[in-house]
């Protein structure tokens, strides 16, 4: 009898040690970081908020000066003011006053080629009795030619006048107009980009400038971590990733809270972690894994992250 339980007990620890232990997915909790960049070479005035502060999309994370961008738009304003001011004498036409000195113009202009053309006549007269030299008789006739184009000059003014403004020059003033009005859109659009606005909600996980400096455009100045909680990262085994599909829950254990929790997965990578995969034996391809992240519940509290996670199949 005692020579059977000899026997036994190496053959019970021999299947208790070729027994396989479960097989297990690692990871860890992690959060989409997103980087909100200044577009603008301008001092930080203010900032909003501090590290660790939960906050919604649109807050203002910070400000930045506006002193520059200002002036801009108030001069943009000058100029929108100004071709209003033109487009509407284009479109009230020449003012009653402009019309009548015109016309009065041209009143002293018939009254000249008249006095004119009677100089003449009476000139000629005189040349006929050789009273007076030929010399006399042409300036005259020069004279009266000019009055007549001084005539035919005014005469156009006046119905220039009259006709009032051309469509087409109606048509480019609006057109400056509306060239002015998206100009000054333009600028009130980059004055609210000085204002660093959360694209969504989530943690403030770091600011990278303080108040007073003046980043660079297109500086990182905050990194935000969105979302209401953060996910599990993990690297699914080989053996196990034919299981694993979008949508699958698993049973999710992260340290320090007691239980599991049912997570859903959201991303699964089709290609392995290290390659090329093809050039392996059976035994090596056991040591691949994929990378998948796993949508967890939301919890009372945020989990911080990095905190390590595991799945057991």
């Amino acid at each position: 009898m005692i020579k059977f339980r000899i026997l036994v007990l190496p053959v019970f620890f021999l299947l208790v040690s070729c027994e396989e232990p479960p097989l297990q997915a690692v990871g860890q909790l992690e959060s989409d970081r997103i980087e909100l960049v200044a577009e603008f070479w301008e001092v930080i005035t203010s900032i909003n908020v501090t590290e660790g502060d939960s906050i919604q999309a649109g807050a203002i994370v910070l400000e930045q000066d506006t002193a520059r961008i200002d002036l801009r738009i108030e001069e943009s304003q000058a100029n929108i003011r100004r071709i209003e001011a033109v487009f509407a004498e284009q479109m009230s036409g020449p003012r009653a006053e402009t019309i009548d000195a015109a016309k009065a113009k041209l009143n002293a202009a018939l009254i000249e080629r008249d006095y004119r053309a009677n100089e003449l006549n009476r000139l000629t007269g005189l040349r006929a009795r050789n009273l007076t030299s030929v010399e006399t008789v042409d300036s005259a006739e020069n004279f009266l030619k000019t009055a007549g184009a001084s005539i035919e000059l005014v005469s156009a003014q006046l119905a220039e006048l009259e006709a009032g403004t051309r469509l087409e020059q109606i048509e480019q003033t609006n057109g400056q107009l509306d060239q002015a009005r998206a100009q000054l859109a333009s600028l009130q659009l980059d004055k609210q980009r000085l204002l660093v606005v959360s694209t969504t909600g989530g943690i403030v996980d770091s600011l990278l400038f303080e108040l007073g400096e003046r980043p660079r455009a297109g500086d990182v100045v905050a990194v935000l971590l969105s979302g209401d909680q953060p996910y599990a990262r993990l690297y699914i085994p080989e053996p196990m990733r034919v299981q694993v599909r979008l949508g699958s829950q698993l049973q999710i254990a992260v340290d320090g809270l007691p239980g599991t929790l049912t997570g859903t997965v959201r991303r699964l990578a089709s290609e392995a972690t290290f390659t090329p995969y093809f050039a392996l034996n059976e035994r090596d391809r056991t040591r691949l894994s994929y990378v998948a992240e796993v949508r967890l519940p939301t919890q009372s509290e945020r989990l911080p992250d990095g905190v390590p996670v595991q799945a057991v199949f």
